[in-house]
């Protein structure tokens, strides 16, 4: 597969970029905005400036960061490490929206949302994350019981992102519906849709079936700032 440098460093690409408004930090290093995604990445993973991001970072505040190695500097350490697989679509599209029932979220669900994520989890989630991009869910007697948006993007590029099926819902196909849902409407906007899985999730294999297919392979690690 053909490889895009924006894709590549898609994190650095987002929080530097169409992202920027809702994020802190330096020309060499970012993170979002307390209460959005824990996430920080870095101009030059090679190079991490954890110094330049410090200012912007409590004690004690857990970080998800992709493709950096190197050793903790001082002031931080490594919580978590494993790796993750970015995935592209490749496959052929919905006919039509198979989640026309699904209901856009709004702030009123950002509660609802972050218990299920808390639940799910699905990665890095905050109170703030669906304002990131256009989410959608099932609501059933007023509880969020599956949902999915969007996160990460760039020119030409939209993640799909907080993949969530509460686990007394799981089997109905929900998350494969809302997945549908949301590579119409990238494809409507001439938008390529990727995601983000951990290795050992079983999710991979859906992914897979669905038709996207593995772009790269990169470690992911939990830092916290002493």
């Amino acid at each position: 597969m053909q490889r895009d440098p924006v894709l590549d460093h898609i994190f650095w690409q987002a929080l530097n970029g169409a992202h920027r408004q809702w994020s802190d930090g330096t020309e060499r290093a970012r993170r979002y905005t307390q209460g959005f995604s824990p996430i920080i990445a870095f101009a030059d993973p090679a190079q991490a400036d954890f110094d330049a991001l410090a200012p912007w970072c409590a004690s004690g505040e857990h970080f998800y960061c992709d493709s950096w190695t190197g050793a903790a500097p001082a002031g931080w350490r490594i919580d978590a490490e494993s790796t993750m697989f970015r995935m592209v679509w490749d496959g052929a599209l919905p006919a039509a929206d198979p989640a026309p029932d699904a209901v856009p979220l709004a702030a009123a669900h950002a509660a609802q949302a972050l218990t299920l994520a808390s639940l799910c989890k699905p990665g890095p989630f905050g109170i703030r994350t669906i304002e990131l991009g256009d989410y959608f869910g099932y609501v059933e007697q007023g509880q969020l019981v599956a949902m999915a948006g969007e996160r990460l993007r760039a020119p030409g590029l939209c993640e799909i992102s907080g993949v969530c099926v509460h686990p007394a819902h799981q089997g109905r196909g929900l998350a494969r519906k809302l997945i549908g849902k949301l590579l119409l409407r990238h494809a409507a906007r001439s938008e390529r849709s990727f995601l983000h899985v951990m290795r050992n999730n079983p999710a991979h294999q859906l992914y897979l079936a669905m038709g996207f297919k593995d772009y790269l392979e990169s470690t992911v690690r939990v830092v916290v700032k002493d």
